[in-house]
């Protein structure tokens, strides 16, 4: 069995049409991708050269086309067996805050996108490795917190 640390995770928020909450963003995943058909975060893998922060800002632009009006480091890292190549993934997350209006271009991994209320975040993500994930997100990053400021990350 393989250990991998070169995979990352982002997850991108908005402020909800009434600015009394969040939405959550959702790519639904093309046919011929790797697990093709879901409805995913923003994910992908370090190159060589890359920290994991430059891997996530790219993964975001490249996946998206979005840019964070903020943007965050969690204190937990992800967690998770992958059986195709036999491996446990420790997978870095990050959060991604950004504007209402900001515009979305996907690329060709991804056909639609959805956005999820921030109270059903635990009902339609999928993975049971992203639910701790999103409870600190709520809990420390959408409201002020002891932590939020020295998880910031500042490009």
């Amino acid at each position: 069995m393989n250990i991998r640390t070169d995979k990352i995770a982002v997850f991108v928020a908005r402020p909800s049409a009434d600015a009394a909450s969040h939405e959550f963003l959702q790519l639904h995943r093309t046919a011929d991708e790797e697990i093709g058909g879901t409805w995913q975060t923003v994910r992908g893998t370090i190159e060589a050269d890359e920290t994991a922060v430059a891997a996530a800002l790219r993964e975001l632009r490249e996946e998206t086309a979005l840019l964070p009006r903020e943007f965050y480091r969690l204190g937990t890292v992800e967690t998770f067996y992958d059986r195709g190549s036999d491996s446990i993934v420790h997978s870095i997350p990050f959060f991604a805050l950004i504007d209402r209006g900001a515009k979305i271009s996907l690329n060709q991994e991804h056909g639609e996108i959805r956005w999820v209320a921030e109270h059903e975040t635990d009902a339609m993500f999928m993975w049971p490795s992203e639910k701790p994930l999103l409870r600190e997100i709520r809990d420390e990053l959408l409201r002020e917190s002891a932590c939020k400021g020295l998880l910031l990350i500042r490009p």
